[in-house]
This record gives C-alpha cells, structure tokens and sequence, in this order.
C-alpha cells in the first residue's frame, strides 16, 4: 500500500470522531486506535438504532444527523428524554452509568455513528482521565436536561412544549462554517409528526400550535422544514 493511500485509509477511519469534543486534544495515534474499535454505521431516518427487544452494551459516537432518545409508556405514549446532537455519545453502558432499559434510539436524519463495544469503551476512553472526565460531564448535563424535560412534561402547556422544543433544536445547531454558510435565520428539518412525538402530544395539535406561531410572525414553515424567524420571541414563547 503507498503512502497516500495509506494516509487516505486512516483519515476515512479517522472521519467519524473529528470534531467529536471528547477527543479534541488526542494525536494522531491515539485518534487512529480509537478510530480502528469504533467502526462507522448508518442509519436511515426514522431507523431504530436501539429498543428494549434488541438490547446490546455499545457505546455510539455521533457524527451525523440528530438521535432521540425516548420511553414508551404501557398506554402507547412516547416522552422523548434526550435528544442527541452530532459529537457527543450515547448508548447501553453500564460501565458508564448510562442505562436504556426500555428505552428506544430513533435516527431523526439519516445519521453516522460510530460504534464502540464494552471492552473498547474501558481500555481506550476510561483508561484515559481527559476522556474519563469528559464523558462524566456530558452525562451529567445529560441528566440535567431529562428532569427538565420531566419538569416540562408536567407543568409547561403543549404550546410551551412546542416552543421549548424548537428553542432547544435551534441552540443545538453547530455553528455555520465559511465553507457551509446557512441562511440569516436557523432552519429545522422536521415534519409537524417528528416534532410532536419531540414534544409529547398529537400531530393535529402540533400543527395547530405551529399555525399560531407563524401568524404571529416566529416562525415560517415549510414542507418539512421549520425556519425560525424570531428566536427571541420564541424562547419567550417556551415560558
């Protein structure tokens, strides 16, 4: 194998967890050993990457598209309780205090992940104290963010939901690049059915609460696209 094909084989295997956070400051080494135990795997949107009747400990590194996260009660309704943005993990790891009993991992977008077993999980990451403490704070954030979803689930209107929802998508968004520039206002690709399960109520009612927000000028939809026209009235709006 020559040299530039070599040097092309490690940066395809090196892809997946470039400008993954936890690993900002590994070399190229310790990059390319992580890369080799975490293959890359897509998933098509709408495609379950996890459920209770296919459960396996992995660890999944996203790097592209958006993963939720969600429960499903014994009366058929769905709470989201993470929705998983491209960088950070996500997975069954008991090793990691992470647990998805009856949970389920739903790809919004088409969507990249790398996957990393049990034992990879504790010889490359928890060996390492940068990677350790890393992972450590996200789940904690992580944790943060499931009871505030809980808290709103009770006490914030479907109106209130709704903006909540879109708030949080919105911040979620990575910067634009020079390369990549996007438009003055930041878009949603979601249709009113992906985003109501997002917000725990009906399709019908969604779409009632979105009419609302773009005659009021928050917002302007699309066919499954959301552009928010103004974020500030929006988080108002998210209560």
């Amino acid at each position: 194998m020559t040299d530039a094909a070599s040097d092309a084989d490690a940066a395809e295997r090196t892809w997946c967890l470039a400008e993954v956070d936890i690993f900002c400051d590994l070399s190229e080494q310790e990059m390319e050993a992580i890369a080799t135990a975490a293959p890359m795997k897509t998933y098509n949107a709408g495609e379950i990457l996890y459920s209770p009747a296919q459960p396996s400990e992995v660890l999944f590194i996203l790097k592209r598209g958006r993963v939720r996260v969600f429960r499903v009660s014994a009366d058929g309704r769905a709470l989201t309780t993470a929705i998983i943005s491209p960088g950070t993990i996500f997975g069954e790891m008991v090793l990691l205090g992470q647990h998805m009993y009856g949970n389920y991992a739903e790809a919004l977008d088409d969507s990249v992940v790398c996957v990393m077993s049990r034992a990879d999980v504790h010889r490359l990451l928890l060996t390492d104290a940068r990677i350790a403490a890393r992972i450590t704070a996200i789940l904690g954030r992580r944790l943060a963010d499931l009871e505030q979803r809980l808290s709103d689930s009770v006490f914030k209107t479907v109106a209130q939901r709704v903006a909540t929802t879109l708030t949080t998508l919105t911040t979620a968004q990575p910067p634009a690049s020079p390369l990549r520039p996007v438009g003055r206002h930041p878009q949603i690709a979601l249709t009113h059915e992906q985003l109501a399960a997002l917000a725990g109520t009906s399709r019908e009612t969604c779409t009632k609460v979105l009419r609302d927000y773009a005659e009021r000028g928050l917002l302007r939809l699309g066919r499954g696209r959301i552009t928010v026209l103004d974020t500030e009235r929006l988080k108002d709006a998210a209560g």
